[in-house]
Parts: C-alpha cells; structure tokens; sequence
C-alpha cells in the first residue's frame, strides 16, 4: 500500500471509530446506551365550576381549579324577583367552596358592581381567604365588609391592571378593560394546564369617560402564547354592531339640561355607575347647579369614589339632602337610586310618596338613566307611571341618549375572540339565550361546535390539550337572604308566602279536654285575606260547625294524634271552603289542651 492510500485508511478508521462513539453516547470504556426519546410531561386538567352567572342576570360567580388549587373568580349577589316574596337578596350556595377551603388560594375581583362582589360578605362570613382587586373595586368591598363588622378579618389586597399575581400553581394577569365602572380588569389565568381568559363585564370605548381604553394588545399578546379556553360575557350578545361610547350621553344630559331651565332635575341611575355621576356633576357645575345625592348606596358608592380620587368633585357644588328647601328648584339636581324600580329605592318612595326628605310633583324633570333589566320592566313602568300621575316631566329607556350599556355587542366580541383565539369557548354572563347566541357567534367565526360549552349552575367543565368534558356537577343554587336570615327561606316558605297572598288565611282555634279530647272552648274562626267576615258571617259559621263537629268525632273514635286531627281539619274544611267560593286558603288549626 502506498504512503498516500495508508494515509486516507487511517483518516477513514479514525472518523467511523469517533462517529461510533457518538452514536453509542459511550466512551472513556463505559457501555453505550440505546437511543431514547424523551417523553413529554402530560399536562394536569383545568376543571372550571360554576356557582352562578349562567341562564340568569348577575350573582356571578366561577371557580378555576388546577393541581389542586383552586381561585374563585368574583362573588356577586342578584334581586330577587316577582315570585320571591319578602325576600332581600339572592346569592349563590357556598357549599361546595366550604368543602373545599383548604384548596382555596384566592378571590379575584373583575369590577365593583353588585353582582360581582354583592355576595362576598355572606362568603367571608364563612371562610377566611385573601381578596385581590384594583383600588376602586377593593375600596367599594372594604365599605361593604365594615358593614358587616369583617373588616379587620379579611385580607385585601390591591392589584394594579398590568399586574400579575401567583396564587398556588396558577398565574393571574389584570388586564384593563373598559366598563360602566372603573378600574374593572379581565384575567388571563396561566395554570399548568393552559391559560384561561376572562373577560369578566367589558366593552371597547374609544373615548371613555375616565381611563384609558381597553388593553387590547394584552389580550393578542395572550392569544400568541396559546388560551386553552376563553370565558367570555354575553349579556349584550344578541344585539349587532358596536357598544356606543359613554360620550354620547354627555351631550344627551347637556341638551336636557337646557330643556329643563326652570326645573328641578332628578336623575336615577345605577350607585356603582362612577362615570355617569362624573358626567351629571360636570353637566351641572356647567349649568349653575348644585348637586345632592339620595339613597344610602348611592352616598357610599359616591364617598368612596371621591377619596380615591375616581370622581372629580369641585368645590362648593355638593350639597346635603337636607338642604335642598334652602336652593330654588331650577339650582338643583338631585342624583339617586330607583333606575331599576326597586321597591325600597330613592326613586320608587318618591314616586309613592313615601320619601321623608322629597316630594315630587310637577316642577321635576326626571331622568332614568338606565335601561331596565331583564325582568324589571314591569316594576320600572309602576314607577314611570306614578310619576306621571303626579305630573312629572319624565324621560325614560330610549327616549333620549341618557344611558348607554357597559357591556360589548356583537362586533366587541368577535374582536375578542379573534385576539384571543382559544382552542375551546365557554359563554358566561347572561341568560340562556345571551349564552346561546355567543355560541352561534363563535361558531360563525369558525370555531367547531364540539369546543364550545353552554353550561348552568353547578355543572362541571373538565379541559386539556386533549378534550372538553363535563364533569360531576358540583353543589349550587339559590340562597336567599330576608332581613337577618340568610338560607332559612325556601321554596317551601316562598310557596306558602305565596299561598298566603294568593289566597288568604284561616285559623281554627280550639280548645280541648286533656282527658276525652272533648272541645271545651271555639272552635273560634279568624279570616286573614281570604274573606270580609261582616260579609261572609254565614261561611265561616258553616266552617265553625264543620270543624266542631271533626273534632268532637275526633274525641268520640278516642283519636289524640295533633297530626292526625289537624290533618282531617285541613282536608274537609278546603273541601267545604273549595265548593262555596272556588278559593283555598291556607287552613292553620291551634289546638291546646285544658
């Protein structure tokens, strides 16, 4: 072999020895390892659970739970309605959150209105777990908790948008969002298995009245990194094109101002709606008016904003209630509580003559700045219409650019969805046709009907990379609370309050023999509701016979049981009360023995 071929041998026997070590991962005389691929890590389930907020409007309230961490998102509270008689407040059921404390990390608030954090005291009452929130919204709960002595029990915390926080395994971005209120965020909550976006109540404003406009670029910065699934709201999801700017009612109020020169002006709007009070006091220090507040949420909701520096207040221009008899009527404009037409409002005492401090009649000019919700109508046309009979100026809903809503509209929400674009869709915030028609919305925009899920109170959406599935439905539903009483109303107790107005009362009072069970005095008869005794003398001694002649039968066939006897009381006095006038009253026996 010549010198230039053993040359090139050796070059070639040092090359495959070198790569053959490098395949083998060997050498220094060590055994080599087979090739192996590394497996990737599975990523752990997000479960989200539902405690209210969905098929109805308000008491919103969502759990995020990953490798056993769980964060609860918002807890709000709702009205009651027609049929919950003598009842306060609705709130959700807490149960399944008491079982699970020890899992808790955190409560995030989205914004300050009452069916976000309305529920929280009733919560905090019960368990102990730290709150984050921005200023507004922590300073809105902070008065909330010292009415109900919690204050010095619960920690808060203010989270600045921008901002994020570490609670157990997860991630919490604050992104600013505009709404009717300030300071209100959307989350973007990173957990070991994915991200999840809510929106929480937003809109897209252009020109807000206070802040800056939505932080869109956070949420396509978000969209980038990949979003498991996106929680978005869908109260305003039914009506097309785009939210109109707070702008607009600026100069609605500033033309009204003008048309009502020689009068007082009252203006019933949401408490929380921080904006729409800057916008009245800017109209009126404009106009030479001096403005005063009625309804105590309204004062609270206005105090805590001014020392926070959300509402801009100049000087000399806010007045007490109790001063209004001391300014002329064309000075004033009064801001209050009712736009809804709750019962015990502002407005609604007013219109009822039933207000300590203000008597309305025909030198008002009345503002509802609001648009009913869903359910309210009737109540808010009871007070429209009282107000009118007592001759009133009174503009209302759509009559005039005085309210616009803080919620996205069709064109918002696809931007969103198109930002964000999540792998699965969960609608949240509304009615179930609110829910219903995002789905449709999100389907138009291409997203597959299999990774959209419409859910209800307590049920369970189990997500990964992989699949979305419902999982065990978790305890939830309505507590309600009557004064004092928070849960001790039914619907039991709703039915009977119900029967009760529907119908009336009758009580059959009787006393009986200790021994043979004999009646020794009654059985007296009392009407409640049901009929005019002076009127109806004949009936009730008809019901009086009756039931003397069931006890004694009683006595004779040696029967004692109460439950027994007062069952036979009820069954044949609705019987006879049922043939002689169509109606049936509660019947209620007092039986004692003597």
């Amino acid at each position: 072999m010549s010198s230039k071929n053993q040359r090139n041998y050796k070059l070639k026997q040092s090359w495959y020895s070198k790569n053959n070590r490098n395949q083998k991962g060997g050498g220094g005389g060590k055994t080599a390892k087979k090739n192996s691929v590394t497996k990737p890590v599975k990523k752990p389930s997000v479960k989200i659970s539902f405690l209210g907020g969905l098929n109805e409007i308000g008491k919103n309230i969502t759990l995020i739970e990953c490798d056993g961490d769980i964060v609860i998102v918002d807890c709000g509270m709702a009205f009651p309605d027609g049929d919950m008689l003598g009842v306060d407040l609705v709130i959700p059921d807490f149960s399944y959150i008491e079982q699970n404390v020890d899992k808790v990390r955190g409560i995030v608030l989205t914004h300050g209105h009452e069916d976000h954090i309305g529920g929280l005291p009733f919560l905090l009452s019960k368990i102990n777990v730290p709150l984050y929130g921005t200023p507004l919204t922590l300073g809105l709960v902070e008065n909330k908790l010292r009415e109900h002595s919690l204050i010095n029990k619960v920690k808060l915390n203010t989270v600045n948008a921008g901002s994020t926080i570490k609670l157990g395994c997860m991630d919490i971005k604050f992104i600013h969002v505009n709404h009717s209120i300030p300071d209100s965020v959307a989350f973007a909550i990173k957990t070991p298995g994915g991200t999840i976006v809510h929106t929480g109540d937003f809109k897209i404003d252009c020109t807000p009245i206070s802040g800056d406009t939505i932080d869109l670029s956070s949420f396509a910065q978000v969209g980038d990194e990949g979003v498991l699934a996106l929680l978005a709201e869908s109260t305003n999801a039914n009506r097309p094109g785009y939210t109109r700017t707070e702008r607009l009612v600026s100069e609605s109020l500033d033309n009204l101002f003008k048309k009502a020169e020689q009068y007082r002006i009252i203006i019933a709007t949401f408490a929380s709606n921080v904006n729409r009070v800057q916008q009245i006091i800017d109209c009126a220090e404009k106009h030479g008016r001096k403005v005063a507040f009625s309804g105590r949420s309204m004062v609270n909701y206005m105090d805590v904003a001014s020392k926070l520096g959300y509402l801009r207040v100049p000087d000399n221009i806010l007045i007490d209630i109790d001063m209004l008899r001391k300014y002329p009527p064309e000075q004033i404009v009064l801001v209050t509580t009712g736009s809804q037409g709750e019962p015990m409002s502002a407005l609604s005492r007013m219109a009822y003559s039933d207000h300590r401090k203000v008597m309305v009649g025909e030198g008002d000019f009345i503002i509802i700045s609001a648009n009913p919700i869903p359910g309210n109508e009737k109540t808010v046309g009871n007070v429209v219409d009282e107000l009118l009979k007592r001759g009133c100026k009174v503009i209302y809903e759509s009559m005039y650019d005085v309210h616009v809503s803080g919620h996205a509209c069709q064109e918002e929400l696809k931007l969103m969805h198109r930002l964000v674009r999540p792998k699965y869709f969960i609608p949240v915030h509304g009615e179930h046709k609110h829910l219903r028609k995002h789905a449709e919305l999100a389907e138009f925009l291409g997203m597959e009907r299999k990774n959209i899920f419409i859910g209800d109170i307590g049920k369970t959406v189990e997500l990964s990379d992989d699949y979305m599935k419902e999982a065990a439905s978790v305890p939830a539903g309505k507590v309600f609370v009557d004064g004092l009483g928070v849960g001790d109303v039914g619907s039991i107790v709703l039915r009977d309050r119900k029967h009760l107005g529907q119908d009336g009362l009758i009580i059959i009072v009787a006393s009986l023999d200790v021994y043979d069970g004999h009646v020794i005095s009654g059985p007296d008869i009392v009407s409640r509701g049901f009929v005019y005794v002076r009127e109806s003398e004949g009936l009730l001694d008809e019901v009086r016979r009756l039931a003397l002649g069931i006890l004694e039968d009683c006595a004779e066939k040696n029967i004692h049981e109460w439950g027994v006897i007062k069952n036979r009381l009820r069954e044949e006095i609705s019987k006879l009360i049922s043939q002689r006038t169509r109606r049936s009253p509660m019947i209620l026996p007092i039986l004692q023995e003597v």
